[in-house]
């Protein structure tokens, strides 16, 4: 192992914080797994992979559908191709489009589909144009489906033989892959969903475009210790530093609107605001992801910490505020990182 254990009580709230928040949903297991000043200081794993009888325990191994967190993987793809000089950030996405001719494509760049700002929409069937390019903020699909095109398009490898090329082989990840739903395997956390949510459905695609990533807590902790250390793995620089600082610094392309900021796909703090995932003390620059299975990657820089909590419970029970509790864990988190700082 990469790093050693250094377990301690100072974030004890956020193991509460987790247990409570499980429970609110309805989870049957999850899992905290922290990073800080380079040495893991907490590792936990609560209750059972399903509500079956005999279910296995959560383990170390045990691998929970991370949703949307999974663009985190796309997005350090798509800084790769970039990087690699593949295609550039504002490059029209109608130059590597089958139906360019579609008017919805007008004025749509790169950027626009890793910052959330394409205003893409799928309505009656069709694509459609919901706002001008750039000019608001909305969490649309589209966009996955057409950046993931376009990087197999260009590089020749699709978003999985990226990562397991450049990340998953060399550092030599056991527990993060794309699951043929057709034929899971015992360390997957079965995802509790109400009968009549059908917003994810199983899939077979393991190219990194389908929505059935399954990863450990320990190794999404891993992935984003590698974005903290800007690509260095065991001393050495494992991924060029640009890709790192390319993916997770702010590529919104009107940083003066009041809306969410991006990174490669991951949020970036800037500033608080209604709608923000990210806890309000936490300070500019940290960037997070968050999955409709309530998974969460947080990374903070300024603190050097990575915070991984993982839940088997897809969307909010009623009651459940999502983004009150992944505002409050996000500064549980930090509240307890800042506890070991000198100046405290």
């Amino acid at each position: 192992m990469l790093l050693k254990n250094d377990y301690t009580n100072l974030f004890e709230d956020v193991h509460t914080h987790v247990k409570e928040s499980a429970e609110k949903m309805g989870s049957s297991g999850d899992a905290l797994f922290i990073i800080h000043n380079d040495k893991i200081v907490t590792e936990s794993y609560f209750g059972k992979q399903s509500n079956a009888s005999h279910a296995r325990d959560v383990k170390a191994d045990t691998q929970f559908h991370i949703a949307s967190v999974r663009k985190a993987y796309i997005g350090f793809a798509a800084a790769y191709a970039i990087y690699h000089g593949y295609f550039s950030i504002d490059d029209p996405i109608r130059w590597f489009v089958e139906d360019s001719h579609l008017s919805a494509y007008e004025g749509v760049t790169i950027r626009h589909l890793i910052t959330h700002t394409h205003g893409l929409k799928i309505a009656d069937g069709k694509l459609i144009s919901e706002y001008k390019p750039g000019e608001l903020w909305a969490y649309r699909g589209p966009s996955i489906e057409l950046l993931t095109t376009i990087i197999k398009k260009t590089t020749g490898q699709s978003v999985a033989d990226i990562v397991k090329e450049q990340v998953i082989d060399p550092v030599g990840l056991q527990s993060t892959e794309w699951i043929k739903m057709s034929q899971p395997h015992s360390k997957i956390a079965n995802t509790i969903r109400d009968a009549d949510n059908l917003f994810w459905t199983e899939t077979d695609v393991v190219d990194g475009s389908g929505m059935n990533m399954y990863v450990s807590a320990q190794e999404l902790a891993l992935w984003g210790y590698l974005h903290l250390t800007e690509g260095k793995w065991g001393g050495k620089q494992l991924i060029p530093r640009e890709i790192i600082q390319m993916a997770t610094s702010i590529q919104t392309p009107n940083p003066r609107l009041p809306i969410h900021k991006n990174g490669f796909l991951w949020f970036v703090k800037d500033t608080n605001h209604t709608f923000n995932q990210i806890g309000d003390t936490l300070p500019k620059g940290s960037y997070q992801l968050l999955g409709y299975t309530n998974v969460a990657l947080l990374v903070i820089p300024e603190e050097n910490v990575v915070a991984v909590r993982m839940f088997n419970y897809y969307g909010s029970p009623e009651g459940y505020d999502y983004l009150n509790d992944i505002r409050s864990f996000g500064d549980t988190v930090y509240k307890c990182s800042i506890k070991t700082s000198p100046t405290q």
